[in-house]
């Protein structure tokens, strides 16, 4: 597969608390084919660690 699926973009960045369900969101993505782009940015919103992972696809 060439193109990702369900009409989805090539580059995608996945933001969210620092939390399990963030990290099933990347793990869903890269099930589906996409590939980790660089390492995660974080930064504090002064409750919690926010983050942020850049994904292309790899397919």
């Amino acid at each position: 597969m060439t193109n990702p699926p369900e009409d989805l973009p090539r580059y995608r960045v996945i933001t969210g608390p620092d939390d399990a369900a963030f990290c099933h969101r990347v793990s869903e993505e890269l099930a589906k084919g996409y590939v980790l782009h660089a390492g995660p940015a974080a930064t504090f919103n002064g409750e919690s660690v926010i983050l942020a992972q850049a994904m292309i696809w790899g397919g």
